[in-house]
């Protein structure tokens, strides 16, 4: 969360909710340290509030409510919309989006399975269950759904050839085409992508996002398309900065 060092050692306890305490951004800590748009405790408390802020289409009045990886904040009286992603670093960007790609976001797919009489069911990265899923949906594959309703719209499968995101683990925020996977039955099953400079890095499966079919992601990406620079790159691309 990156939050300051001199405000003291607290920090916000996010409530239960769809993202896990580890893997998510309190609404608090996203209004106050990333978009500033409240200096202290009891002036977020008078945003959220006033309903002003919505986390996937739904208004939510609990400032410790937890947005996580893909979710959608829409704050209606400053027309923004911000899509939570990870920057390379493995950090949360809230990445501004237009209005038509706020009316969808992607959803990975946790288990499929078949609930009373015999109706099949998916159960998401963000915790929604939809009922009767494509056919074709398996676990691993990402489901696009539209945000108001929660309807399915399309799916990604996750196979060679597709574009996905890395939500976990030490290449997190890398975007890349998958490229080979490793099976091993009873332990993690590695994945292997590359990503558009001609990078390639492994990571585990559970941490694979797919965003998208072929090379072309169905969401836009924060800025850096999330290619890693290496060490010696990401200097230079600092100096450079400083030097303007």
């Amino acid at each position: 969360w990156m939050l300051d060092k001199l405000k003291g050692r607290w920090a916000p306890k996010p409530s239960s909710g769809p993202h896990k305490m580890r893997e998510c951004l309190p609404l608090i800590v996203m209004l106050r340290e990333r978009l500033k748009y409240a200096l202290t405790y009891r002036e977020v408390k008078m945003i959220v509030m006033q309903r002003l802020i919505q986390v996937d289409g739904k208004v939510r009045t609990d400032m410790f409510y937890p947005a996580g990886f893909m979710d959608v904040v829409q704050i209606e009286k400053t027309k923004e919309n911000f899509r939570l992603l990870y920057d390379t670093k493995g950090r949360f960007a809230l990445h501004k989006i237009s209005k038509e790609e706020a009316t969808y976001k992607l959803c990975r797919v946790k288990k499929v399975f078949k609930g009373p009489k015999g109706t099949p069911y998916c159960i998401t990265h963000d915790g929604r269950t939809l009922r009767y899923p494509d056919p074709d949906v398996k676990t691993n594959d990402s489901v696009r759904i539209e945000i108001p309703s929660g309807k399915m719209l399309d799916h990604v499968k996750f196979e060679v050839g597709s574009t996905a995101m890395i939500s976990g683990g030490n290449n997190t925020g890398r975007v890349g085409v998958i490229q080979h996977r490793e099976r091993h039955p009873g332990s993690f099953e590695i994945v292997h992508l590359k990503d558009s400079a001609g990078h390639s890095f492994a990571t585990r499966l559970q941490n694979v996002f797919p965003i998208g079919k072929g090379t072309k992601p169905w969401i836009s990406l924060p800025k850096g398309g999330g290619i890693k620079l290496s060490i010696i790159e990401d200097r230079a691309a600092k100096m450079a900065r400083m030097g303007k």
